[in-house]
């Protein structure tokens, strides 16, 4: 098998939990060319994968929308003569969509049959953890995992964007910094405002830490208010990084504390230490499962038990047991 087509998840949490299948797939076909087709939002982090050659942009809310554009962007797949297509998460669409590029292996989850020419059992899958899911898509065709691990790397030029980043903002380089991640994709998994600042005072009171705020545009807002409820000047970076420039900072820093999103899970990958608080979702489906050492922040309220994805829960408890002291001491215990 020489060109390998991966059909990429969506979000960057998941696409950290599918690099395994990048890398099994290098590691049973050495001499393969590995190409993901991905939608724009995504195309970053799969970037940073040792083990993806390439990224087919596929912008379904664009250019590849409705059935024209899905067989326009299929037809210009052709041209990529790839011997195999795995598709990640069940898709009619994207299944079609291989179909229609001429891949003759076609693997993934859905009915039995036509288009698909490999089904995986998606039986129990909502139990498993999500990158155990999607290396059942390989599996299937009988590809051997031997390392289930997710790995990012970062590049040089990133690393050197950071520091340089820094060094315009006063940190010579030197400096023990944490990075506490305040962001999340919905409100019911962020952890309260006023917790991070009341953290962010006491890694710099009590520890002698540096703390850096970072975050994406709309996050700006926000990350300015808990750095000033802080009172203790943190480094706010918010609306500064591109997503590769996060993951250098993540690497770069002795800890970092999250909620469960995206970037705990890049943080995981490029080997940082991390302090990761879950609430609403469950650790053993979508835990940290990096090179870095992870310690799982979660208490038990009794709704959630199972993922709950209740976006009009009144008081958001699950995340409001999270104290600043918790987080303190299971801070020591993974820096000891």
């Amino acid at each position: 098998m020489r060109n390998i087509l991966v059909v990429s998840v969506n979000w960057i949490g998941d696409v950290v939990f599918s690099t395994p299948v990048y890398r099994a797939l290098k590691t049973a076909y050495p001499g393969a060319r590995v190409t993901a087709l991905a939608v724009p939002r995504v195309k970053d982090v799969l970037e940073l994968c040792p083990d993806v050659d390439e990224v087919i942009v596929y912008d379904e809310a664009g250019k590849a929308r409705g059935l024209t554009g899905m067989i326009g962007a299929g037809l210009a797949l052709r041209g990529g003569h790839f011997d195999a297509a795995f598709i990640l998460r069940r898709s009619l669409s994207r299944s079609w969509l291989a179909w229609i590029a001429g891949i003759p292996v076609r693997a993934g989850f859905g009915g039995k049959g036509f288009p698909l020419t490999h089904t995986a059992d998606d039986t129990g899958v909502d139990a498993m953890h999500r990158r155990d899911v999607y290396l059942k898509v390989v599996e299937v065709f009988g590809v051997k995992v031997k390392d289930r691990s997710c790995r990012l790397e970062v590049s040089r030029d990133a690393c050197e964007r950071v520091a340089s980043l820094l060094r315009s903002r006063g940190l010579a380089g030197e400096e023990r910094i944490v990075v506490l991640n305040t962001g999340g994709n919905w409100g019911l998994k962020q952890w309260p405002s006023e917790r991070f600042a009341a953290l962010a005072a006491r890694l710099t009171c009590e520890l002698g830490l540096k703390v850096i705020l970072p975050g994406g545009p709309c996050d700006i807002e926000r990350v300015r208010a808990i750095a000033r409820d802080s009172g203790v000047d943190p480094l706010v970076l918010a609306g500064d990084t591109g997503l590769k420039e996060l993951a250098a900072l993540f690497k770069r820093a002795y800890m970092v504390v999250s909620a469960d999103s995206g970037p705990v899970h890049v943080a995981s990958a490029v080997g940082a230490n991390v302090v990761a608080l879950f609430g609403p979702t469950r650790p053993e489906i979508t835990g940290p499962c990096g090179q870095g050492r992870v310690r799982v922040l979660t208490r038990d309220t009794g709704c959630n038990r199972a993922p709950c994805y209740y976006l009009e829960c009144p008081d958001n408890r699950c995340m409001k047991a999270l104290t600043v002291d918790d987080v303190l001491q299971t801070f020591q215990i993974l820096k000891g």
